[in-house]
Formats: C-alpha cells, structure tokens, sequence
C-alpha cells in the first residue's frame, strides 16, 4: 500500500484550474519531486496535501485512508512563504510550533535546542526572527517543520535564500530523515538537486502532470542524447564531421547531440579515433533539466494546436 496516494484531485479558484485530475502514490521512505514552471500548481497541491487547502473532487489517502485533520499532526510542511512569528525569539517559536504539533512544552525546548545544533544554528535561540537573515529564517522554519518527528515532511522551495554551505547542511538534513524512514515530497526550481535526491517525481504544467515516474526510468525513456568526447589536441576533426550538432565545445572537450542513439555514438567514435586519440568517449542521457525543459516546451506547444 502506498504511503500518501492522490487520486483525481481537482482544485478550482473560481473558474481557473489550478490542478486537474492530479493522480500520483508515494511509497513510504521515497523521496519524491514535484516540479513545474512557475504557476504550473505545484504550491496549491502541496496545500492540499497538507490540508490547507481541500480539494474540489478527487481524494488524498493516508496508509489507505481519507486525509483528516487529525493527519496535519503528522505532516511537517515548509512554506514557500515563510510563516514565523518575527516579534517572537527562535525558541519561543519552535517551542510554540512544537506544542500545536503535540509536543509538551519541556520536549519542544529540549528538541529545539537539539535541532538548532544540527543545524548549525546554536546560539540563536533569544535571537528574535525579525533579526534573522532569510537564510537563517529559512533554518529555524525547516526546524519547525520537522520537531514533531512527522512521518511525512511536505517542503516548498527549501533551498531558496541559502548560500552554498547551508544548502549542503539541508541536503545531509533530508538523506538522513529519508534514510530513517520520513517519506519527504519537495517542490524546487533547481533540476539538480533533484537529480541528485529523488527516486520519483512528478512534473506538472499548467495544472496537469505530463510526465511522472521513477527517476531512472522517467530518463531511460528519453534514451541518449548525447556523446560526450575527451580527446588529444583541438578537436579540428569535428568541423568535419557532416550533420553533426556540436552542444558544448572547448579545448580537449566536445558534447554531440545524437539523433540516432548508440549507433550513431559508435560512428562518431570511429571518425574521432582516426583523427585523435581519445581521452573518454561516453554516451549520456539528457539531464532532468532538459526533459523539464522539453517537456513543458512540448505540452505548451500541443494545446497551442489542439
């Protein structure tokens, strides 16, 4: 049985579709992307995942069972727009956020404290938010979300505002929770961590999804798409080679579009080898980034002729 299952889930604003027949299981431990360009629905589905908001038609299931509002206790939820008390110090919110979740006030202090070390955030606890930089907000927000040890943690856009450093603590954060067993949805702009993270995703435009799976195999379905070549010298012997486009070149280096898969590779590579010794030849599948963009480029342009 799937963790969190959503089935036919349709939510309106008025005579707008925000999310269409939105269907989708996440299996217990996964850790799962939802991603789509700006306006696409990705926010208003979270929100209904974390029964903010409720669904027009469709259902949402828990382990089997109708979400309720008891479930928001086991939800942790990071807002795209960040939801702290500003006049409050950093433990008086999380000790706050803590005790709504069903923490007594002596287990979210200790819990708090606990997490602000983690975090790398010792010392801020008489800080009030308003003090906070958006990165160091965006710290205490996540610790909010996650003091009640939920089995489900829903993050919108975690990363925005954090410097490099603070990303990779997030990122260490998330693979221990999903190695102890959080099942973790996120919503981010940025395809490579997705790529680096997630076992499944769902992509979404415009309300619906176009494209949803495995990671791996959601690739794999898109097949190679480029040769990637290392190579002795210029690389001269590539101006050529007939009807072949050149992605990315620079010294030593070479990216090939392919249009005919591994066949074309192995004729590409043969022509390299008798002009220059090879370094590295390796067939590549598109990154997320390009399935995305694809993707989202190939649905605008079906309902533009439908």
């Amino acid at each position: 049985m799937a963790f969190l299952e959503l089935d036919q889930v349709t939510k309106f604003y008025g005579s707008y579709c925000a999310n269409d027949k939105i269907t989708f299981q996440v299996e217990r431990g996964r850790l799962f992307g939802v991603l789509g360009p700006n306006g696409a629905g990705k926010t208003t589905l979270l929100r209904m995942i974390t029964r903010i908001l409720l669904p027009d038609s469709g259902a949402i299931l828990v382990e089997g069972k109708p979400l309720a509002r008891e479930d928001q206790h086991r939800i942790g939820y990071v807002p795209e727009e960040r939801g702290l008390y500003k006049n409050l110090t950093v433990l008086d919110n999380l000790r706050y956020f803590g005790q709504l979740k069903g923490l007594s006030y002596t287990d979210a202090t200790m819990r708090a404290v606990q997490w602000l070390e983690r975090m790398d955030a010792s010392g801020w606890e008489k800080k009030k938010v308003r003090e906070l930089s958006k990165g160091m907000s965006q710290k205490v927000q996540f610790i909010a979300s996650v003091l009640h040890e939920p089995p489900l943690l829903v993050l919108d856009e975690p990363f925005s505002g954090l410097d490099p450093l603070n990303v990779e603590v997030f990122l260490n954060v998330i693979a221990e929770l999903r190695v102890g067993g959080t099942t973790i949805l996120f919503s981010t702009h940025v395809m490579e961590q997705v790529e680096q993270m997630c076992d499944d995703i769902v992509l979404i435009n415009r309300g619906r999804i176009v494209e949803s799976g495995v990671l791996r195999h959601v690739k794999a379905r898109y097949g190679i798409r480029r040769l990637e070549l290392e190579f002795e010298g210029g690389g001269e012997f590539l101006d050529r080679i007939p009807s072949v486009r050149i992605l990315e070149r620079s010294d030593h280096r070479a990216a090939i579009e392919l249009s005919r898969g591994i066949a074309e590779a192995q004729e590409l590579i043969a022509i390299a080898l008798q002009h220059t010794q090879l370094r590295r030849a390796e067939c590549v599948e598109p990154t997320l980034r390009e399935i995305f963009i694809e993707t989202v480029r190939r649905t605008q342009t079906d309902e533009v002729t439908a």
